[in-house]
């Protein structure tokens, strides 16, 4: 049975339970970082030497990064489902997990960072609203992309859909002003329908 190591809070963990979920995956979970601790040890860093989590065990394979991850399980658990057979729709999902990680995860981390890991008296309100625009603005691409595709790699859910439904869950709880981006809405309105997502995802942030 696969073990990933990371706390629950981490949209990095999110990522690899949502995955498991999805495919049915049981798993065994140890809490790690933040809080917990643990990442620092001698014991974990042979595991992962960047000190982050999650890191995935699976028998003597030990994979570090949660897009690679997410891959991995999918393309041993899920082909042809959330691993997509063609090679270009898989390509195309492999394309906005990175995009994730390229041009959505940098806009907003000051925004999620600065309203939810922050104490109010230190928080840079330009660099939360600097970020808060600049979310908006790269998610009015996937607006625009979600207009002709029901997905984000075509007409079924895939590995593609998993890195940013857990950005986006963080983007749609916090208490800020969005533009109105009607197929992200529907696109999002799929996933919070999907109990994975609820199990895993769809909880207070912390």
């Amino acid at each position: 049975m696969p073990v990933i190591w990371g706390r629950t809070n981490s949209i990095n963990v999110h990522k690899v339970l949502w995955c498991c979920e999805e495919l049915a995956v049981d798993y065994d979970r140890i809490d790690a970082g933040g809080a917990f601790g643990v990442v620092n040890t001698p014991d974990y860093r042979k595991l992962n030497p960047n000190g982050l989590v999650p890191t995935l065990v699976d028998g003597t394979f030990v994979l570090w990064e949660s897009n690679a991850i997410v891959r991995y399980l999918a393309a041993t658990h899920g082909p042809g489902g959330l691993w997509p057979n063609d090679p270009r729709r898989r390509a195309d999902a492999d394309r906005w997990m990175d995009w994730h990680i390229t041009t959505f995860g940098p806009a907003f981390q000051a925004l999620f960072l600065g309203l939810v890991r922050t104490p109010p008296e230190q928080r840079n309100a330009q660099t939360i609203e600097n970020s808060r625009l600049k979310t908006a603005e790269v998610l009015q691409l996937v607006d625009a992309h979600l207009a002709t595709h029901p997905f984000l790699a075509g007409d079924t859910f895939t590995m593609g859909d998993i890195p940013l439904g857990c950005g986006v869950w963080r983007w749609m709880t916090l208490p800020i002003e969005r533009p109105e981006y009607p197929n992200l809405d529907r696109w999002f309105a799929t996933l919070k329908a999907r109990p994975a997502y609820q199990k895993i995802v769809m909880h207070p942030l912390t």
